[in-house]
């Protein structure tokens, strides 16, 4: 497998080209349910640029799941070398995920990416093809819907718990799902290695009364702000 300090010599074609041969070795099952699920690791990223560079910061937030405490956080920084391809971030996205996730003391039972999985057109969005490279089940669940052309799927009830599939040729390539009563819903897709239900259950578990966003990916969301600001801050001096 192509290691990442080599994404920055790909082109388009060639990231297209590499989502597609993965794409065919996806596994939408696995041995992990909700009740065997201990730690859940939430991932995201944050940008900004400092003069011709782009920078970024990955933070990686690791939740008990029983408790819904914090275990352990992590955080890399570096400059971004892959530019913006629409539906290929993974490829700007990985360096960082994995020099952050190398730090890690205790590994996760899942790693779940504030974005998608197979909810993308070549099924290969970024929390499916990070899986290949972090031999661990992942999930996608995004604050933001992904359109891929030729989709269906309705939102949910309103009611807290509600879902509803999103599907392409009679294949479901992902959830809306309604974490908080008549709150915009989280849209939830399997990663790798892992099933959907699973997926929904692990989001509805972990979401609390403060937010409709699922504590890991929340977490992880509200450290790559922090790390941003200290980053920006220390470069300036």
């Amino acid at each position: 497998m192509l290691h990442p300090s080599e994404f920055s010599k790909l082109t388009e074609a060639d990231c297209i080209r590499i989502q597609e041969e993965l794409a065919g070795q996806v596994v939408q099952h696995g041995p992990l349910t909700l009740e065997t699920i201990r730690s859940a690791a939430g991932v995201d990223l944050a940008y900004w640029r400092e003069g011709e560079r782009e920078r970024a910061v990955c933070c990686i937030v690791v939740v008990d799941v029983p408790s819904r405490t914090v275990a352990e956080k992590r955080w890399a920084v570096g400059d971004v070398t892959v530019p913006y391809i629409p539906g290929c971030l993974a490829f700007r996205e990985l360096p960082l995920v994995l020099e952050t996730a190398a730090q890690l003391e205790c590994w996760p039972d899942v790693f779940v990416f504030d974005g998608n999985g197979i909810l993308h057109p070549r099924a290969m969005g970024l929390a499916t093809h990070a899986s290949f490279y972090l031999k661990t089940p992942t999930v996608g669940m995004a604050k933001t819907r992904f359109r891929v052309d030729g989709e269906a799927g309705t939102m949910p009830a309103l009611s807290a718990g509600s879902w509803s599939d999103i599907t392409k040729d009679g294949k479901t390539l992902g959830r809306a799902v309604r974490t908080h009563e008549a709150v915009k819903p989280v849209f939830v897709s399997v990663g790798n290695w892992i099933d959907l239900d699973t997926a929904t259950a692990l989001a509805l578990a972990l979401t609390d009364k403060d937010s409709r966003i699922p504590i890991p990916t929340r977490y992880a969301d509200l450290e790559t702000h922090l790390q941003r600001t200290a980053c920006r801050s220390a470069e300036l001096y």
